[in-house]
């Protein structure tokens, strides 16, 4: 009896992290997008982890992406087509393990729906190729309140000058 409690608080505790900033919904959208490739090119152009944060809607393990520790003055863009999505001076630290910004950059995320792990969020996505970032969140700070919380897998960091 009891291995089948551990189990289920394991797979609970799995999906409430999983919840908390991105994964569950595949980012291949009907929609379309100015930036594709095929899924053997996108496999080719990105790393495993990539790959599946976003062209699968993965999510990465909490506290493990480089980019939490980025502080330097630049710009973070998606790790898939290279567009520019948020200004290093919207980043902040939220304490969820993962790369959060109050704003992205105008023109450069487009959000959806996402009702996977029964709930209700709002999935990010790279408004050029449809990748994954993350979700945003009302419990951001101010100015606006939100809380971009995207995998660092999906970015690519360019510093300043």
């Amino acid at each position: 009896m009891e291995t089948g409690r551990r189990a289920f608080l394991t797979v609970a505790g799995i999906g409430a992290l999983t919840a908390a900033c991105g994964g569950g919904a595949p980012a291949q959208a009907a929609q379309k997008f100015e930036f594709t490739l095929t899924d053997a090119e996108w496999k080719k152009r990105l790393s495993p982890l990539a790959y599946q944060v976003l062209r699968q809607g993965a999510t990465e393990r909490a506290f493990t992406s480089p980019l939490n520790k980025e502080h330097r003055a630049g710009t973070f863009v998606c790790a898939g087509c290279a567009l520019p999505l948020y200004a290093s001076t919207t980043k902040f630290d939220s304490g969820t393990g993962w790369p959060s910004f109050w704003q992205p950059l105008p023109k450069a995320v487009i959000t959806r729906a996402d009702n996977s792990l029964g709930m209700r969020r709002t999935e990010v996505l790279c408004r050029r190729c449809g990748g994954h970032l993350g979700h945003v969140f009302d419990d951001g700070p101010p100015p606006t309140g939100k809380r971009y919380c995207m995998n660092g897998a999906a970015l690519a960091f360019v510093a300043k000058g």
